[in-house]
């Protein structure tokens, strides 16, 4: 493969309206305190912090009084006990059990593609070649692995959007990066893949990707969140 230099770490994009939007069906939906633990279930606790309350919200529990301070310093009251009761799921954007979403997701995940490399039928990939090529094709390595949340049990299993259209991860995923096989299509290098959110065929990705390995969406949010290098857009 190609080597490219750029970087192995995924990106966090967060969206401000559809987490302007998910507060206020949040806060209308009922209840006063937002849970923001976890910063924000990988979200940006202050970013986050600001939008539910001004919504409405009276108060968020957090982790620490580190981030109680932090928080009053903005002049938003927050708690370290206590049940959380606005809807982290509206909130968030997050799907239910049944994989819907009723608000738009706040998180879209994204990796990048580093080099492609032409397969030969029986060729394989990843450790223990758990996947050999059946036809001639093309794969691709893309940035983020399972130190960032896409856990090992979605080699084989899972989706990942590039250019538009899903494409399955196949072998099993490294420390940062999976390999993707593009089906007979190719990739730019640095093309931009998306593994949950957004609007084209990964917006539901979370909750297919949580169902996999049944670590449930908040942990799978949280953990992915807090290893991506995190960005805001309008």
């Amino acid at each position: 493969m190609c080597e490219t230099t750029s970087s192995a770490q995924p990106r966090a994009i967060m969206s401000r309206s559809a987490l302007a939007a998910g507060a206020s069906a949040a806060v209308l939906a009922g209840g006063r305190i937002a849970d923001l633990r976890r910063d924000a279930w990988g979200h940006g606790i202050l970013a986050v912090a600001q939008a539910v309350t001004a919504a409405g919200a009276e108060r968020v529990l957090v982790d620490g009084r580190g981030a109680v301070e932090a928080l009053r310093l903005e002049g938003i009251e927050a708690v370290t006990a206590g049940e959380p009761d606005v809807d982290a799921y509206l909130l968030y954007g997050l799907p239910d059990a049944q994989g819907e979403s009723a608000t738009r997701p706040v998180m879209r995940l994204t990796g990048r593609v580093l080099s492609t490399k032409r397969l030969q039928p029986g060729d394989a990939v990843s450790y223990g070649y758990t996947f050999r090529a059946a036809a001639k094709t093309t794969v691709a390595l893309v940035t983020g692995g399972y130190a960032q949340g896409i856990v090992r049990a979605l080699g084989n299993r899972a989706n990942v959007e590039i250019d538009g259209i899903a494409r399955p991860i196949v072998g099993r995923v490294a420390m940062d990066v999976c390999v993707v096989d593009l089906e007979g299509a190719s990739a730019e290098l640095g093309a931009e893949a998306t593994y949950f959110g957004g609007g084209g065929p990964a917006s539901a990705g979370l909750g297919r990707l949580a169902a996999v390995p049944r670590i449930g969406v908040a942990e799978l949010v949280s953990v992915a969140g807090a290893h991506a290098a995190r960005g805001w857009k309008a």
